[in-house]
């Protein structure tokens, strides 16, 4: 019975990848109180009710992401071996008490236990890592567009998140916030495991929709589907691809962490804009990376590198106008095209790292991508509070993250695919394709 259970699968009118995108979505929004850009984006609510400086909060954010990175390659194997459905609901339960455990701190000590705990396993099983394992597992010929699209869940998540525990601290605390989130993600348990799968082949599939027997599933056409070499990770990792590629994202990750963290604040001491409207323009700058579907498109048209070349020119552009923003008019047009262009690469870089290398050993290889992502994303909110308070201002940080950008994409426009490893025909065989 447990068997029938476990292999029951609900029919649906298309391609069921779509609905365990649509589900990972819902359990990302949930995570999303636990990313930084959330905690950016209410922190002034937390300190003025709770009086904790923004350093500790800063600290807890960086701490909880490099736990997260640590956990990472971890996270990878097991995503390869189990998939979303179990680790999912871990993820979930733990995210629930974390909630719990925020909304109920009485000092700063718990509330990083809260945090950074919730956050080390969340990031990497409900928001980055597991989701776009799945995305890469179901679709091949719609890879690009797939990972485009999980992408966009933790922006787009954040963004509201960022509104609606502002307005939840507004009338009932930012306590009664954080315990909401905690009860959404206990009831999003139970959906994950009844219809969250691993990979298409589990439920009689193929990548993209097509059937073994070559029938096509709601609108999707079958395409013939020929062989996807997949790396080992082992392979991966001595390549040179590999390593910059890390470089790259590291990088790219560290000016966009540090720039959304400090931009409320730069907004409020630096450009003269109210709490409301900074929050504002933050939410607006983080939503936009929806535009992760047209980087997805132009991936198609001129390849996931050469667009992630594009990107990284666009924002790092960008931070040279930030230096200039004096109000909400500017601000609102920084947001706009900043967010176009550094939401891009997230999905991107898992792009290239898909184009790259394959799906056979994706989790394990971008698990081991991880640490060094996570740990640009941890310094991003030291970095930039450390910048404020010995310069006063924070214009030689966005002077300083402008020039990662750019050295982000001559970096990007060295790394060009890896040759084929040589291997023996026996060992040519992809695990699962």
């Amino acid at each position: 019975m447990f068997r029938s259970i476990t292999n029951w699968r609900l029919k649906t009118p298309f391609y069921y990848g779509w609905l365990v995108l649509a589900i990972s979505a819902v359990a990302t929004f949930a995570a999303s109180g636990l990313t930084q850009v959330v905690l950016g984006g209410v922190q002034v609510y937390i300190t003025d009710e709770s009086g904790w400086d923004e350093g500790s909060l800063a600290f807890a954010a960086s701490l909880g992401t490099w736990m997260s990175g640590m956990l990472a390659p971890l996270i990878g194997k097991l995503a390869d071996r189990f998939g979303p459905r179990w680790l999912m609901p871990f993820g979930l339960i733990v995210a629930g008490i974390s909630f719990f455990v925020i909304a109920g701190s009485n000092s700063v000590f718990q509330f990083y236990g809260g945090y950074v705990i919730g956050r080390a396993v969340s990031n990497p099983v409900l928001v980055g890592l597991v989701p776009r394992t799945a995305a890469v597992n179901f679709f091949r010929q719609r890879r690009n567009m797939a990972l485009a699209l999980v992408s966009t869940f933790r922006p787009i998540s954040g963004a509201i998140n960022i509104q609606i525990i502002s307005l939840i601290a507004s009338h009932q605390g930012w306590r009664a916030a954080y315990r909401y989130l905690g009860f959404l993600s206990f009831i999003l348990i139970l959906p994950v495991v009844l219809f969250v799968r691993r990979r298409p082949e589990d439920i009689g599939l193929l990548p993209d929709g097509a059937s073994p027997a070559g029938a096509s599933v709601g609108s999707v056409r079958p395409q013939a589907i020929t062989p996807e070499f997949s790396w080992t990770a082992k392979e991966a990792l001595r390549t040179r691809a590999f390593w910059l590629l890390l470089t790259i994202t590291a990088l790219g990750t560290l000016a966009s962490s540090a720039t959304g963290f400090s931009l409320v604040p730069f907004l409020v001491q630096d450009a003269g804009l109210s709490t409301a409207a900074a929050a504002g323009v933050l939410s607006l700058g983080t939503f936009l990376a929806v535009a992760n579907m047209f980087w997805g498109y132009l991936a198609d048209k001129i390849t996931p590198r050469r667009s992630l070349m594009l990107m990284m020119v666009g924002a790092g552009g960008m931070m040279a106008f930030l230096l200039s923003v004096d109000s909400v008019g500017s601000a609102l047009i920084f947001a706009v095209i900043w967010g176009i262009f550094s939401g891009g690469l997230g999905s991107l870089e898992n792009m290239v790292l898909a184009e790259y290398f394959g799906r056979g050993s994706y989790g394990t290889i971008l698990g081991f991508f991880s640490p060094l992502q996570m740990i640009a994303l941890g310094l991003g909110p030291g970095l930039a509070s450390t910048v404020r308070a010995l310069a006063g201002d924070f214009y030689i940080l966005y002077f300083a993250m402008g020039v990662l950008y750019f050295i982000s994409a001559v970096l990007m426009y060295i790394a060009k695919p890896p040759p084929l490893p040589v291997r023996e025909s026996a060992e040519a065989e992809l695990p699962g394709d």
